[in-house]
């Protein structure tokens, strides 16, 4: 009798050594040997009620047991299969998918390592050359422009594609991916992970226009067209001087420091030999954090105006709901192991920026705050006086950017979304949005979910008599 998790321990891909992987931008990770793999996927209980797939796990409701147990057996292409059937790109979540679907497990936090899992699988895929082009059984005539080649718009391009409509994405950068190219690092997505997908879809029949800046002018050309565009508008400090040399957002850090490693060349950003402060807790300051130990800052601090989260699940926050607990990302342990202790300072946050004479940043004050009435203010006489020669700005996003809104007209709402008022994904004519752009700041899986969403509507669309089409009615 298989007694799965009672006897076999969770055990995921293992982290590199902190000191030795910051010396290069390499996997984060090591990978566990194929048959050490077979049992990790033995441990899924294969329960009747599923949580990982439900709305508390899954966004695009892998059908996780299933193909955990035919992993589990060796049947390692009939996985792949399985799970090829709900998840375009197991690839780019099986490297930055916060896992959903464990924290979801019944088994908590012993749960299946679902995300390492899908991780392998599509890795033996396209190693043994099961991943092959997925040509449409057949072709409609229509054409469609996806605006956008971030995860919702690879998404929404390759359901399209597999539905035989003609589609063009167009990409304001000189490379695809988006998001998934300049803004998450190299040691955490490769970027030839992002470009083996790219070719793939290129052999499939998807075309890719870079450099390429869209606006309505392209909707007359296309019988439907998908922004997804991302939110790409950065959080600012209300503060004087935040045009002094040396402040920066982290998307524009961390795009330069992959454009650098590209292009075979320093980065014109590099923290190298300077006292770097990251303003922001989340993912995009942990990637700051971990970028500038590479780049050899002389020392880094995070600032995070939230408190410090429990340790463990507290009863306003049970489980399957997503746990608000502390979670020590790669970043801050690579700095626990440089400079000896967690870089974040929780409850504070800058009040005010030094310049030197030359207009370069050279000192923040930081202030504690505390929350009150619901909101976050400051504490008097708690300031403190930080030497910094790097600010980078991680405070998330405040939507989309304005060369698209004003290309196509559009007015966001209150929160920068282009979000239709009636929900879903149209939101005028032939012209239709998802993922963050739509939704505001997310997971790249749920970006990927919605992009697949607004291509479901939109093929329904096409198909509609009420839609006006350039060209006449479609086939």
């Amino acid at each position: 009798m298989k007694t799965g998790f009672l006897d076999i321990p969770r055990a995921e891909d293992p982290l590199r050594d902190a000191r030795e992987r910051v010396l290069d931008f390499d996997d984060l990770h090591t990978r566990l040997p194929d048959n050490a793999r077979s049992m990790q996927a033995q441990r899924c209980m294969n329960c009747g009620v599923p949580f990982c797939q439900s709305d508390f796990g899954c966004p695009l409701h892998n059908l996780i047991p299933e193909w955990n147990s035919l992993l589990e057996k060796g049947l390692k292409r009939e996985a792949l299969e399985r799970l090829l059937v709900t998840a375009p790109f197991p690839e780019f979540t099986g490297h930055v998918c916060p896992a959903l679907c464990e924290k979801a497990c019944n088994l908590e936090s012993h749960a299946t390592t679902n995300r390492d899992n899908e991780l392998y699988l599509i890795e033996e895929g396209f190693r043994h050359g099961w991943v092959k082009p997925n040509m449409p059984a057949s072709r409609t005539k229509r054409r469609v422009a996806v605006i956008g080649s971030g995860p919702a718009g690879l998404a929404c391009a390759d359901l399209l594609n597999q539905l035989g409509h003609k589609v063009t994405v167009m990409e304001a950068s000189d490379r695809p991916g988006g998001l998934l190219m300049w803004g998450i690092p190299n040691m955490k997505l490769p970027k030839e992970v992002v470009a083996r997908r790219i070719r793939l879809m290129e052999e499939e029949g998807i075309t890719f226009q870079t450099s390429c800046r869209a606006d309505r002018s392209v909707l007359p050309q296309y019988d439907a067209a998908i922004l997804c565009g991302g939110a790409r508008k950065p959080r600012t400090l209300p503060l004087p001087h935040m045009d002094a040399g040396g402040i920066h957002f982290a998307v524009d850090y961390l795009s330069e420091a992959t454009r650098a490693l590209l292009e075979k060349r320093p980065s014109r950003l590099s923290a190298k030999g300077l006292h770097v402060i990251v303003v922001g807790g989340g993912d995009t300051g942990n990637d700051c954090v971990g970028t500038a130990l590479r780049e050899k800052c002389r020392d880094i601090v995070q600032l995070e105006m939230l408190p410090k989260p429990p340790g463990t699940r507290t009863l306003s926050n049970p489980w399957p709901e997503w746990p608000r607990t502390l979670r020590t990302d790669y970043g801050q342990l690579e700095a626990e192991a440089i400079q000896g202790q967690d870089p974040r300072i929780f409850e504070t946050t800058v009040s005010s920026i030094g310049t030197d004479e030359d207009g370069h940043v050279r000192e923040v004050t930081c202030v504690r705050v505390a929350q009150k009435d619901g909101r976050l203010l400051p504490q008097d006489g708690a300031e403190t006086v930080l030497p910094c020669d790097l600010l980078l700005i991680a405070a998330g996003f405040t939507g989309a950017d304005a060369e698209n809104l004003s290309g196509f007209s559009l007015t966001p709402d209150e929160r920068g979304r282009l979000m239709p008022p009636g929900g879903g994904h149209h939101l005028r004519e032939n012209l239709f949005a998802a993922g963050d752009i739509r939704t505001g700041q997310s997971l790249v899986v749920r970006a990927i979910s919605d992009g697949r969403d607004a291509a479901r509507e939109v093929d329904a669309w096409l198909s509609s008599p009420k839609a006006a089409f350039p060209d006449g009615e479609p086939a």
